[in-house]
């Protein structure tokens, strides 16, 4: 066990090189890939219930719903995929680097409930195909899937494409599975077009309409989409990163837009078989494999019906387990054996499973998906809200910030989106209050957890909103104060260091480093980060004031090279006193220019000042250029 700061499932991370000099058509197949492995999450076991029950209860009319579900699932994934590929930090991680540890801890817990509570459902999605398939026991089937952990493991140690290779593979099984379903359903072309027209038929439709787009963004592929397209080793140029972003947009545009066509097969499927002939409560999963081979005349309507729910469990089970390894990892910084973090996750899903089996019986399944489903919605929030933060702050994204429109359409999304889980966790409580045996366990429990995730989700609203009202103080404008004055003496430093803590010293040092070297020189600005982040984790750090120094660096850099200046600008990390002798020893420079300030007397004699430290640990003349 370690807790030193690593890439993003260091083991694959860059582990696909993108050559440059190659076909467009090359490039854009290298980069497909993770948007399929996101993908199964949106057609997971989880989803074939309420896919199954808007069918059988409304027909067709509810297919708009799954494209808008659609639609708002590849906004988000998008969004997801360009934090990866422009901070190089998945959404767990940039979370670490924003909120305070205890906010990081809780947002860690809830996003390891809501990957258990996914696989959950695909535990149990793939135990239920087994049974119909094979006739096994369910409790027999939920102890089998503890195997595809190994599964993982083998595939992982083949390499990310490999695994990729097999989760489309699976999605192939699955798609094919329900276009023969189809074939023999002989659902109506017309109705199915109409289906496209919204329209909420009553509140039961209404209810339905909210279960599914519920159950299709699912919060630990926000984490894992970020995560999977570190995987690709491209061009870090600017038009390198625009390149990486279209082709990855292109990829989940591909691979959502598959996992739209299963849901809506699935719809579409109950609609033709179960509505067109009168049975409008069909909701369970094992009650529409029964009636499936009947209704359509042939015993392969069943049987590719348990197949692909069997393909469907597995391939989510797969991506869950490695979402919950990206959120340890990210939230914790903490890196654990692989087997075992993946029979962690296994076992927490499993477990739950087993014991509602055991005592409750084989029927309780339904209502452990329904659960399952719940507990995806109460988390969905803290993942989407800081999603779209980061992806909004133009500093922190070097420049490739969402668009103004692109945000507003996010914030839209992310609104419908709370909103209709809020009413469904609200609903489910409201139920379980008025249904229970015991409902003072609710109010005692339940309702307070609640309460209190909907504070914290208030305050990731807000945090970063009050932190761009607060008043920055302007550092970088100190530079274009500066009154450059050239001295007429021969230059006799062409080489030049100039140490910078972003204060108004800075305008005299660079300007006296200036008439030391006129334009024939090269200077290096340097600038040390000193947060206590940097000291414990160096150059890995990826704090605020580390991205917005570095920021301020290079406009320093930028304004002097826009005066004729040849400038270069190094960042480093840790004490002041010890990093810029060590930056200088390392480097070839004539002079060190260092600005000092005038400090209390008492605080100089009893922790020295910087100018002291550096001075006696370089080799190299220094001018020291005082602020007053």
């Amino acid at each position: 066990m370690t807790r030193k700061t690593t890439n993003s499932l260091e083991e694959v991370h860059e582990s696909v090189a993108i050559v440059q000099n190659t076909s467009v058509w090359k490039k854009i197949l290298a980069f497909f890939g993770p948007a399929y492995m996101v993908s199964v999450g949106y057609m997971d076991p989880g989803n074939w219930a309420t896919d199954i029950a808007g069918g059988s209860q409304f027909g067709y009319k509810l297919i708009w719903v799954l494209l808008m579900s659609n639609i708002m699932a590849l906004l988000l994934q998008s969004l997801s995929a360009r934090l990866g590929i422009v901070r190089q930090r998945d959404l767990a991680q940039a979370s670490r680097d924003t909120y305070s540890r205890p906010v990081n801890m809780v947002l860690y817990i809830l996003a390891e409930i809501a990957i258990a509570a996914c696989d959950l459902a695909e535990v149990l999605g793939m135990a239920i195909g087994l049974q119909l398939l094979f006739d096994i026991p369910l409790l027999w089937g939920v102890s089998i899937t503890m195997l595809d952990t190994f599964l993982l493991l083998f595939l992982l140690n083949k390499g990310i494409r490999k695994m990729e290779a097999f989760i489309i593979a699976l999605i192939a099984i699955i798609g094919l599975s329900f276009l023969v379903e189809l074939f023999l359903a002989k659902p109506d072309v017309t109705e199915i077009a109409k289906g496209l027209i919204p329209s909420i038929p009553d509140s039961t439709a209404l209810y339905i309409a909210i279960g599914i787009i519920g159950a299709t963004v699912m919060p630990h592929n926000l984490y894992l989409h970020s995560s999977l397209v570190q995987t690709r080793k491209f061009d870090r140029s600017e038009k390198g990163i625009r390149q990486a972003i279209r082709y990855n947009f292109f990829d989940s545009l591909l691979a959502l837009n598959m996992a739209f066509f299963v849901n809506a097969a699935i719809l579409i499927l109950a609609a033709a078989a179960f509505y067109t002939n009168g049975m409008h409560e069909v909701a369970e999963i094992q009650d529409a494999h029964r009636l499936l081979e009947p209704l359509l005349g042939t015993h392969w309507a069943s049987v590719l019906f348990a197949l692909a729910l069997i393909a469907a469990g597995q391939s989510s089970t797969i991506t869950g387990t490695l979402a919950g390894q990206i959120v340890m990892e990210g939230y914790l910084n903490l890196r654990i054996q692989p087997w075992v973090r993946r029979i962690i996750t296994r076992l927490i899903a499993i477990v739950p499973a087993l014991i509602a089996i055991i005592y409750f019986g084989e029927e309780a399944t339904g209502k452990l998906l329904l659960l399952s489903q719940v507990v995806l919605s109460l988390q969905l929030g803290f993942a989407i809200i800081p999603l779209i933060h980061f992806v909004s702050d133009n500093t922190k994204m070097q420049g490739f910030a969402i668009g103004k429109r692109t945000k507003i359409a996010s914030w839209f999304v992310a609104l419908i989106i709370v909103a209709l889980n809020a009413k469904l966790v609200f609903d489910e409580i409201s139920t379980w209050i008025t249904t229970s045996e015991h409902p003072l366990y609710i109010w005692l429990f339940v309702v307070p957890i609640a309460i209190l995730a909907t504070f914290l989700l208030l305050y990731i609203i807000v945090k970063p909103f009050i932190e761009k009202s607060r008043t920055i103080p302007k550092l970088v404008p100190h530079i274009n104060e500066i009154v450059v004055s050239e001295s007429d003496k021969p230059i006799v430093y062409s080489r030049i260091a100039i140490a910078l803590d972003f204060s108004k010293t800075d305008q005299k040092s660079i300007a006296s480093a200036l008439q030391l070297g006129g334009k024939t020189a090269h200077y290096t600005i340097i600038h040390v980060v000193e947060t206590v982040g940097a000291m414990v984790h160096g150059n890995e750090t990826h704090d605020y004031e580390t991205t917005s120094d570095h920021y301020y660096l290079e406009e320093y850099k930028k304004v002097l090279e826009a005066k004729g200046y040849q400038v270069s600008s190094i960042l480093d990390f840790g004490s002041p006193k010890k990093s810029i002798a060590k930056v200088v020893n390392e480097n070839d420079f004539d002079i060190l220019v260092l600005g000092a300030h005038g400090h209390n007397w008492f605080k100089d004699l009893l922790f020295g000042t910087t100018v002291d430290a550096v001075r006696h640990k370089i080799k190299i003349p220094l001018l020291v250029v005082k602020d007053h």
